[in-house]
């Protein structure tokens, strides 16, 4: 967070850090875990946690990393995803296992941490929280996003109990019932092939009917509009959301690997229009195809700390790309209907498919990794 250390996960077990002032190499951590480093996260400014297809969740301080703070199990396959809610102070993590857990740090020792599974759906690709953790968002390979709403994450969400709230497409009135399973299959609506069939309106929350609005982690389950998807499916590969929690950014890719897309969808907010069926929460506003090449490998993609630009692996390189061509803030050029993102500069310097890209928090620079492992950082001059 405080811009001191680039962080690097990489294929082979390792965790490479970089001091991205003078792009020296501080320290290499060899077998930070047994299988291919996913992901990593700071906590704070000296604590950090690495997270592995090796099933576990390694956290590690900055001032001692020749050996781990501790390690945590709870996952059964591969771990893919880490946030942290800096409210509560709890760690939440999710994987291939279809499985969302949370771990209380405040009360870590050398053989773990106390966790809880909090959450399941089948499908599951990526997990993210807004930035004011109010709401946690779930995306599939299967090509639906599901919303949990007024999050509350000392409550664990066991299959029927919590509320349903719509299942739809982001751009159209009607809607598709949802229900209380263990989520989205590959082909279908979210409600079939479940234990307990489709959830009817009657057994709605009480709650949600009697305030008319949606109670705590309300479900909302969504099929984001694709660009050029013409009903073949997609999967939503990677999700980031907007620094100021206006508006999410999807990658997806079609069934058939043949189309790409970069999406922005707005956030909605605003009472329901009925008490059962709110209104959809996500609107399309801006997309632009990519460059579809490395099939297979998910491209990481983000928001510039101010939320004015994107930055997109683009075959060997990165693009820069805004809401207009004067890189305005999203609430300033939003359109009436989705619009094309504007390219403001193309950075290539790799020799292989760029797979992750980041902006510094605090300063103009920008990291990008490719399949090969090179790590390239740019100052961009506009």
């Amino acid at each position: 967070p405080c811009r001191s250390v680039l962080t690097v996960a990489c294929e082979q077990t390792e965790v490479l850090l970089f001091d991205p002032i003078s792009s020296k190499h501080i320290k290499t951590l060899s077998e930070a875990h047994e299988d291919c480093v996913n992901n990593i996260r700071f906590l704070d400014n000296r604590l950090f946690a690495t997270c592995s297809d090796d099933t576990t969740i390694a956290l590690w301080d900055l001032r001692k990393l020749n050996t781990k703070v501790c390690t945590l199990h709870g996952h059964t396959s591969w771990v893919k995803n880490i946030e942290y809610d800096t409210n509560t102070r709890l760690l939440v993590t999710s994987g291939f296992d279809g499985n969302v857990i949370i771990w209380d740090t405040n009360r870590c020792t050398e053989d773990g941490c106390p966790h809880k599974k909090f959450f399941h759906t089948r499908f599951l690709m990526r997990m993210r929280l807004t930035p004011d953790c109010s709401k946690m968002l779930i995306s599939t390979s299967s090509g639906y996003l599901l919303i949990l709403h007024d999050l509350d994450l000392n409550k664990s969400l066991e299959v029927g109990s919590y509320p349903i709230l719509r299942a739809r497409r982001t751009t159209s009135s009607s809607d598709i019932t949802s229900s209380g399973s263990s989520g989205p299959r590959a082909v279908g609506s979210p409600c079939h092939q479940n234990d307990s069939g489709p959830l009817p309106e009657k057994h709605m929350s009480r709650s949600s009917q009697r305030e008319g609005g949606s109670p705590r982690n309300s479900l909302e389950v969504l099929t984001p509009e694709v660009p050029g998807e013409r009903d073949r499916g997609n999967c939503i590969t990677s999700l980031q959301l907007h620094p100021k929690g206006w508006a999410t950014l999807l990658r997806c890719s079609s069934n058939t690997d043949d189309q790409e897309w970069t999406c922005v969808y707005e956030f909605q907010e605003g009472a329901p229009v009925r008490p059962v069926s709110p209104r959809c929460s996500l609107r399309l506003t801006h997309c632009i195809e990519e460059a579809n090449v490395g099939r297979g490998y998910i491209k990481e993609l983000c928001f510039s700390p101010d939320g004015r630009m994107i930055s997109s692996p683009h075959g060997f390189g990165i693009r820069l790309l805004g809401f207009d061509a004067h890189c305005s803030e999203l609430v300033d050029c939003l359109p009436k209907e989705a619009s094309p993102l504007k390219e403001i500069r193309s950075l290539y310097s790799h020799k292989d498919v760029v797979l992750t890209t980041k902006f510094s928090p605090t300063h103009c620079q920008i990291a990008s990794g490719c399949l090969s492992g090179r790590v390239s950082l740019y100052q961009p001059k506009f």
